[in-house]
């Protein structure tokens, strides 16, 4: 039989409930069975736990719950970032683990989609003043809910018709998430208001002013659905973008800010003017509008044509001189004798060569030269041509992971004056002299007694060399004291042959050379990070010698900007280097993520099939 129950509170849970309910079943004679199973259901822990969940969620409800940000996938982002700049503890390498699982990242990514969305005001009932003459399939009512974000749409005045047409839908903004805008809609009313004789700023205007519920009076366009497909091409920026500099943008608010170097998402190639896109690592879900490749390039032949474009950064590339530092009477140097005049500028290391030394004597100085495809004279001024200008606009990119059993990506180091990055390269390669290898250069002179064939040089004669010359074999060359040098290519494929990380420093013209397929290069830009401190602190340590380094430093800083303004749109990490420990610590955890994660590279490094990259 069943005992007469205990009373329970409003409060007291269902699993506790059922607890109570399962203790007064006690079986008698005639139901047994039936008690039985009664019992055994009541007492099943799935049911208790289902029950306890239902209690939480009810609980939880109550509080009307609200996401605290809408940027969590960004945060855990930024966290595994700062885990990985250090070394880790335990506990902070499990961290790191979780942070980077698909199944975590997934579940942030959701947060955050549903975070940035606005369910509520619930939306209020059609208005009873609709006009019932209206033919039902011609005419859609639609009310939106927005709140300070811009809806999410641009207008655009038909010129034969005088409508005001919908022009395009920004991915993710309002109008997008509500599925009932489309491009080629006639917008006729707006909460109430006839708008044909309004002008489209004058409407979007009073679109961007409204907030809460906006009531649109619409005459729909035939949606195309092959067009509402997002697409997926990814450009790399290779330059800064303002929109609300931009006077040609059809509303400054919808455009997207970037800046070089930045990976962008085009949603949306629809408009042949303005592309809809993401910026990737933006928490933001609505596209902005990017001028498209053909508009920009357009518009720079038009400046350049009117004289109102620079001249293209190609022509107004630096040259940095180089020479063999080794010949340079080392036993001054063993001694501590300063081989340099006071006022010799720091150059870019020799690429090939193990030295130590970042100065050389202005007296001493000899150019290197390029492969002959590519001796252009940069240094030299050159009259832009509008019609036959590659102009910096954007680069078609996609993700690449090395593959098990692929060849190593080549790392290429430029730097600027001051930056001696050929010491930070020996660094690396001293520390694990069997991850990395540097490319052994080639020379006429002699070779010296302690020097061995294919470790310091390859001893080579000078009619050999200059053969090789001819032969294109040489990324550059140069001469120092009648002799030749040069770094080869076939240096390089030794290295990386050998399973090895093959560490380069060259001028950046080489960039030229070496930026395919073949190497899948990451290219580093190292430049010193110079103090106001430190130019005060030159300039007093130097009045003893009757001279001041402040100019030096003033001009290792614009060796450092022209190099980035020329040559930045090739580079894929910027480097500043502090002192040489930490530039070294940094190095290091960079050249593993190069090789471990998955970088952002041009598509024609990878399909093959691909068209060449604007």
């Amino acid at each position: 039989m069943i005992e007469i129950m205990p009373i329970v509170s409003a409060s007291t849970g269902l699993h506790e409930t059922l607890a109570l309910l399962t203790s007064q079943l006690h079986p008698d004679a005639n139901h047994k069975e039936d008690m039985v199973f009664l019992k055994d259901v009541f007492s099943e822990r799935s049911i208790a736990y289902l029950l306890k969940i239902h209690e939480k969620l009810k609980q939880y409800e109550k509080q009307s719950p609200t996401p605290v940000l809408h940027s969590a996938s960004c945060l855990a982002e930024d966290l595994a970032e700062e885990l990985q700049n250090g070394p880790l503890e335990e506990d902070e390498r499990e961290l790191l683990l979780l942070l980077n699982t698909p199944h975590l990242k997934a579940l942030l990514s959701a947060h955050d989609t549903v975070a940035q969305k606005n369910f509520d005001p619930v939306l209020p009932p059609l208005p009873d003043d609709l006009d019932d003459n209206l033919e039902e399939e011609s005419v859609k009512i639609v009310r939106l809910v927005k709140n300070k974000e811009p809806l999410g749409a641009t207008i655009r005045r038909d010129e034969v018709t005088g409508a005001v047409i919908v022009a395009r839908i920004m991915r993710g903004g309002a109008a997008d998430r509500s599925g009932l805008v489309h491009v080629g809609d006639e917008l006729r009313e707006v909460n109430g208001n006839l708008i044909t004789h309004r002008r489209p700023d004058e409407i979007s205007q009073i679109l961007s002013q409204s907030q809460g519920s906006i009531t649109l009076k619409i005459i729909p366009a035939v949606v195309e659905e092959d067009k509402l497909k997002e697409s997926r091409v990814h450009l790399r920026a290779l330059f800064d973008y303002t929109p609300f500099e931009d006077k040609a943008t059809p509303c400054q608010e919808a455009g997207l800010p970037f800046k070089r170097g930045d990976i962008l998402q085009v949603v949306s190639q629809e408009d042949t003017t303005w592309w809809q896109a993401k910026r990737i690592g933006d928490c933001n879900l609505r596209a902005g509008l990017i001028p498209s490749t053909q508009f920009q390039e357009r518009r720079l032949r038009y400046r350049m044509k009117m004289g109102h474009f620079p001249t293209p950064v190609a022509a107004k590339a630096p040259t940095y001189d180089r020479a063999e530092r080794e010949d340079c009477d080392r036993e001054g140097a063993v001694n501590g004798k300063d081989l340099v005049s006071p006022k010799s500028k720091a150059v870019p290391a020799f690429c090939g060569h193990a030295f130590s030394w970042d100065f050389y004597s202005a007296s001493l100085r000899r150019s290197f030269r390029l492969r002959k495809d590519c001796q252009s004279s940069p240094g030299e001024p050159q009259t832009p041509d509008a019609e036959h200008t590659d102009f910096l606009i954007y680069e078609e990119v996609m993700q690449y992971l090395l593959r098990p059993g692929e060849r190593p990506r080549l790392i290429i180091l430029i730097g600027s004056m001051g930056a001696r990055v050929t010491e930070l390269k020996q660094k690396v390669i001293a520390d694990n002299p069997r991850r990395y290898g540097l490319a052994v250069p080639h020379t006429t002179r002699a070779r010296k007694c302690h020097e061995r064939e294919g470790v310091e040089y390859h001893f080579i004669t000078k009619a050999a060399f200059e053969t090789d010359i001819h032969k294109d074999k040489f990324i550059e060359y140069g001469e120092y004291k009648e002799n030749l040098y040069g770094t080869s290519l076939e240096s390089i494929h030794k290295v990386l042959d050998q399973n090895k990380v093959c560490l380069v420093d060259v001028q950046p013209e080489a960039l030229r050379i070496l930026r395919t397929a073949e190497f899948k290069p990451y290219v580093i830009f190292v430049r010193p990070h110079i103090h106001d401190s430190q130019k005060k602190t030159h300039g007093s340590s130097s009045l003893s010698l009757g001279i001041t380094q402040e100019d030096d430093l003033q001009e290792m800083k614009q060796s450092a900007e022209r190099m980035d303004e020329c040559y930045g749109h090739w580079v894929d990490y910027i480097l500043v280097k502090e002192d040489p420990i930490s530039a070294l610590a940094e190095l290091q955890v960079l050249l593993e993520k190069v090789q471990m994660e998955p970088q952002w590279v041009p598509v024609s490094w990878v399909r093959s099939d691909s068209a060449p990259p604007n």
